[in-house]
């Protein structure tokens, strides 16, 4: 147990403070120009994927606390297939950040903690509510990403090509987490999900 303990320290250290590196390209390789956005588009933007970066810095938490108490093999791998696939998203959003020139949140090493909490409870409950979990916390995330593409500039097409993408790997991450079985989780726990999800979007946004 106790290497176990230092092996989550250990990646969560990683994922705070060292710069990851994707796997895949960036959704936006290819668009060599991109049309000039003013200093407040690039301001409310940059706060846009600063939020994108501090949702997935939850999700890393969230599946490794789930993988923690985790003793079903499937289970383990699809979760370490969709955590693997969220890290392209955490450099995508990363470098985007920058070329914004914008900062990442001050709060992440607290929302890093809290999730990788929420994770660990949420394994050692039951399989399918851990999955049910999971199906949930994606279907949150695209609903969010889906807001930010209503908000952002129809010119900033890199950031737009990045969400979009992430979309999609978060919508794949849902339904395979049902394809496995998972629980619908009671309303009272969606609600305290949605609840949390909005003080995380509003605090990471100006913080």
């Amino acid at each position: 147990m106790l290497d176990s303990i230092i092996n989550e320290f250990d990646k969560a250290l990683k994922i705070l403070t060292v710069e990851t590196t994707p796997e895949r390209l960036r959704p936006d390789e290819d668009f060599k120009n991109s049309h000039a956005l003013t200093p407040q588009e690039k301001k409310i933007h940059s706060r846009f994927m600063r939020v994108n970066h501090s949702g997935e810095i939850c999700a890393q938490a969230l599946y490794r606390g789930q993988l923690f108490f985790n003793k079903n093999h499937k289970i383990q791998k699809q979760l370490e297939k969709s955590a693997n696939e969220e890290l392209d998203h955490l450099a995508w959003c990363q470098s985007r950040i920058k070329e914004l020139n914008g900062r990442i949140s001050y709060l992440n090493p607290i929302l890093y903690l809290g999730s990788f909490a929420i994770g660990s409870i949420a394994s050692i409950i039951d399989e399918k509510y851990n999955l049910g979990f999971l199906s949930e916390t994606e279907k949150q995330v695209s609903l969010h990403l889906e807001s930010h593409l209503k908000k952002i500039s129809l010119k900033d097409r890199r950031t737009i090509a990045i969400i979009k993408q992430m979309k999609k790997d978060e919508e794949r991450h849902e339904a395979s987490a049902k394809s496995m079985g998972a629980k619908e989780l009671p309303n009272v726990i969606q609600k305290t999900m949605k609840f949390t999800s909005k003080l995380m979007t509003a605090s990471t946004f100006r913080i």
